[in-house]
């Protein structure tokens, strides 16, 4: 503010089309919550048989939470030990600032004294006392999402019939190794725990691609304003009838009065209406999963002519081939029949001739119809890469189209700012003294556009900000800002174009309020915040490989190269130093080298040791 000569306030004229500005913003609908997930499945394990769905199932929950619009899904896939840790770790990170945190596991769990605890793929559990260390237990899942703000949500696909409890080793008889996992109970307020299957009993892994508990969960839990614990119910029923009420699931934790739903419900439309097409797309779509005769020709009445009829048309032609190609084979054996018939009874030449002729021609039939029904299904499957490719480009249109009503609501915007800002140019021009006025005139406006570097400086910048680069805004766009670039898309969930700055990139960083990029700290580093600071471990304990503090294993001394060395060297020199000369200047050699003669005796002649021959010796009294 500046104070006027006659002693009142006046607004900078900036000031005030920021501040008419940032009320029309208030109008604006409220920023959604943040929601964060991590899929873990767990499928190659080293030490027992490898699951088949859990890969699958991972899969599939994980595109459903990224269809249901969840701001970043990480999709981890068989993970040892030490990646579970860090991913835990690393999502804890993101869920200090998320509304709604999810963690969805599918492998191989065991329950231990009343606790639960996940299995990583190299997990071997020899023995009871190996679970404490080779195993990640449920509560360090429970911390992950700790700090979310609204919902917590574990689910727990890992009841299954575990192998490491039949062979490990039980260090003490008494210890108990239960069958499935222990029941729970959460401590945190909002916070629900779902077992694929009831406390102390086990779950199918499915004869299918994917678990009953999975394909439950991904149809029942996107549904847009369905509360968490219908949701739930609703699978526990799907999931009962689809194992002949062999394996219940069952949900641990409370929630409050008000509806929690998992995906938002869908407001009222009030822009552009739904293309028509897609009702007839999920028809086509459910028509396709039925391929049956009836399921076409009930698609074709209710939709008779457009692109999808023919599509329609084209599966009826296949069956139609499918059932000719069938009928003439049925034809065919029974004329192979009647021609043995014939032979058996020792008909006449003449009818044996008519039945063979009937049987090449009925084989002939068969054959052409073979070929008919794989002409009709490369028609089919022709038809159905179109179907695709016209899809895709029908959503890229409506992509485009979307992007171009925002950037024209943008420009409204804009051009509402700029009529505010002048409307109150006027008065405050009135207002201000005629000195300010001239200074204000010789002010240059304010462009509406940036200069390529200044675009490329204003990404970098929020860039950095969102924690995604790590060298200065120069206005070069490197290879360091591209990478940067992707590194935003891959968890921002955006598709720019890293190779060049962008003015849409720079409008999606600015809708980020904070860090996006994970904090990636160096060795001996943990991340804190935004700040990576150094691991302190206690005395005895040092930091490991995978960065978490182990115990120094004490090592004995052990002698160097050097003074063993030193030591033979020594050794040789004194062996081979001449003796010290005695008093009697008498020295006696043998094999073992020479010496003095001993005080008190002298060199003389005495008997070897068989007592035949006299040699040279010492003598002594």
């Amino acid at each position: 503010m500046e104070l006027h000569s006659r002693g009142t306030h006046v607004i900078p004229l900036r000031l005030f089309a920021l501040f008419i500005f940032a009320i029309w913003l208030s109008c604006a609908p409220a920023q959604a919550e943040k929601r964060v997930a991590l899929v873990i499945g767990n499928s190659a394990y080293k030490s027992a048989l490898k699951l088949g769905n859990p890969v699958n199932d991972a899969t599939l929950v994980g595109g459903m939470f990224k269809l249901a619009g969840f701001d970043a899904v990480d999709v981890r896939l068989d993970l040892n030990a030490s990646d579970m840790r860090r991913a835990l770790r690393e999502f804890a990170g993101r869920t200090r600032d998320a509304d709604v945190a999810v963690v969805y596991y599918a492998g191989h769990g065991i329950e231990l004294d009343g606790n639960n605890y996940l299995i990583p793929t190299d997990a071997a559990l020899e023995s009871d006392g190996d679970v404490l260390d080779e195993t990640i237990p449920v509560e360090r899942v429970q911390f992950a999402v700790e700090p979310a703000k609204q919902l917590r949500l574990i689910i727990l696909d890992a009841c299954r019939d575990n192998p490491f409890a039949k062979t490990m080793k039980r260090t003490l008889a008494s210890r108990a190794i239960g069958r499935g996992l222990a029941k729970v109970e959460p401590t945190s307020p909002n916070t629900m725990i779902a077992f694929a299957a009831k406390a102390g009993s086990t779950a199918s892994d499915g004869d299918t691609r994917n678990s009953p508990f999975a394909t439950a969960i991904a149809e029942h839990l996107p549904k847009p304003g369905l509360d968490l614990r219908k949701a739930f119910g609703f699978v526990r029923d799907d999931v009962l009838k689809r194992t002949g009420y062999k394996q219940e699931p069952f949900v641990y934790g409370s929630l409050g009065g008000d509806d929690v739903p998992l995906v938002a419900a869908k407001p009222a439309v009030t822009g552009p209406q739904a293309n028509p097409q897609d009702a007839i797309r999920r028809d086509y779509e459910l028509a396709l999963q039925l391929a049956t005769r009836d399921g076409w020709e009930a698609f074709l009445a209710q939709y008779p002519d457009g692109f999808y009829a023919n599509l329609a048309k084209g599966q009826l032609n296949k069956i139609a081939a499918e059932e000719t190609r069938a009928s003439a084979e049925q034809r065919a054996k029974a004329a192979e029949q009647e021609k043995a018939r014939l032979v058996a009874e020792r008909a006449q030449k003449a009818e044996q001739d008519k039945a063979t002729a009937a049987a090449r021609a009925a084989e002939e039939a068969r054959i052409a119809a073979e070929k008919q029904k794989q002409i009709e299904q490369a028609r089919t499957e022709a038809a159905e890469q179109q179907r695709k490719v016209a899809e895709a480009a029908a959503a890229k249109a409506l992509a485009e189209k979307q992007a171009a009503e925002k950037a024209k609501a943008e420009l409204a915007a804009r051009q509402a700012a700029e009529k505010v800002e002048q409307a109150a140019k006027p008065t405050a021009d009135r207002q201000m003294p005629a000195a300010d006025q001239k200074v204000a005139a010789l002010s240059p406006a304010p462009t509406s556009t940036l200069s390529a570097a200044d675009l490329t400086k204003s990404v970098q910048s929020e860039l950095r900000r969102v924690g995604c680069l790590s060298t200065a805004a120069d206005g070069d766009w490197s290879a360091a800002s591209q990478r940067s670039l992707t590194l935003f898309n891959k968890y921002a969930g955006t598709q720019f174009d890293a190779k060049l700055a962008s003015v849409d990139a720079l409008d999606a960083l600015k809708a980020k309020p904070g860090r996006v990029c994970p904090l990636v700290c160096n060795f001996g580093f943990k991340a804190d915040g935004d700040q990576c600071v150094k691991i302190a471990c206690r005395p005895g304990y040092r930091v490991g490989d995978d960065n978490e503090c182990e115990k120094i294993q004490e090592k004995k001394p052990v002698a160097t190269r050097e003074e063993s060395r030193r030591r033979d060297e020594d050794r040789k020199r004194s062996d081979a130093a001449a003796p010290a000369p005695q008093a009697s200047g008498q020295i006696i050699c043998n094999n073992g080298g020479c010496r003095p003669v001993a005080k008190g005796c002298r060199l003389g002649s005495v008997p070897n040791a068989n007592g035949s021959l006299k040699i040279t010796g010492e003598v002594c009294n």
